[in-house]
């Protein structure tokens, strides 16, 4: 049983995380949703296809113009306020690795922080800890925030993120992170190449072997453009055949910008699997 917020998903139940990023200068949409209502906008379109989880994130990953924490918080903390105040239901992530952020987002009701940098500010599992928050577990590569991998090597890949991952997990739950609410994700394109992001994807079932929920953050990522040579507004089909591949393994969670695309993959992967029914069952009852 995965929970967060005021949701509980059952082990064989994908989940769909919407990405709204509240930047000028995202890698895929160039800034769309950093004004309020194009955000709000987003927020409700992605509710309504099918996203459990919204992920706020006020700093883009990639190298560029510093943002400081309180700018960050400025970008953040009134929009999570009034997402909150909305979709009272849905569950709000917030993509930071600055425990400064985490705090000043779970107090006006963020649900889960999103870690994607490995834990490099360990005080963000503390301040989860504290709201009785959720935390996202990601491997990183010992990566230092908005870096872009270089000669990047591992003896083994998946031994690695295995390491990483399962041990922030356990760290955090020592500290009073409720077990139930803690993810781990491989962290694809994060401190590795194509190739080791391939490798993780392939190798996904040793991470769903361990007990702990699985995340991917697949959505349009560089792995998927150099594996197809494929720009980013190119690179729907490639992730979501990536997307299909990771459900088999038994991912659950998918951080995505394209949620309905998404969704439609995620219950056909269910459904072929035997964890959900067909929406409708015509075909050979007449």
């Amino acid at each position: 049983m995965l929970r967060l917020g005021r949701r509980e998903f059952g082990a064989h139940e994908p989940v769909v995380m919407a990405i709204v990023n509240r930047t000028p200068d995202s890698f895929y949409d160039g800034g769309a949703t950093f004004r309020d209502e194009p955000a709000l906008a987003r927020v409700e379109q992605a509710v309504a296809e099918g996203a459990a989880i919204i992920d706020i994130g006020g700093v883009k990953a990639g190298p560029g113009a510093e943002v400081t924490a309180e700018e960050e918080v400025r970008r953040t903390v009134g929009f999570v306020a009034e997402v909150r105040r909305r979709f009272p239901e849905v569950v709000i992530s917030v993509d930071t690795w600055r425990h400064e952020v985490g705090e000043a987002v779970c107090e006006v009701g963020a649900d889960l922080l999103n870690d994607a940098w490995g834990g490099v500010d360990p005080r963000l599992a503390e301040v989860a800890a504290r709201y009785g928050a959720g935390l996202v577990c990601t491997h990183a590569g010992g990566a230092e925030p908005r870096t872009r991998p270089h000669r990047v090597e591992y003896a083994d890949v998946m031994a690695d993120v295995l390491d990483v991952t399962v041990g922030l997990a356990e760290r955090a739950v020592a500290l009073g992170v409720p077990r139930e609410s803690v993810l781990i994700d491989p962290g694809h394109d994060f401190g590795k190449n194509t190739r080791h992001s391939l490798e993780a994807t392939r190798r996904l079932g040793e991470m769903v072997a361990t007990g702990w929920p699985v995340l991917v953050s697949l959505s349009n990522k560089d792995f998927v453009g150099e594996t197809l040579d494929r720009p980013v507004k190119e690179r729907l089909i490639g992730t979501l055949a990536t997307t299909a591949v990771s459900a088999w393994l038994g991912a659950q969670v998918y951080r995505v910008h394209e949620v309905a695309e998404t969704r439609q993959v995620l219950d056909m992967v269910a459904s072929i699997a035997g964890h959900r029914p067909p929406a409708v069952a015509r075909r050979g009852l007449a």
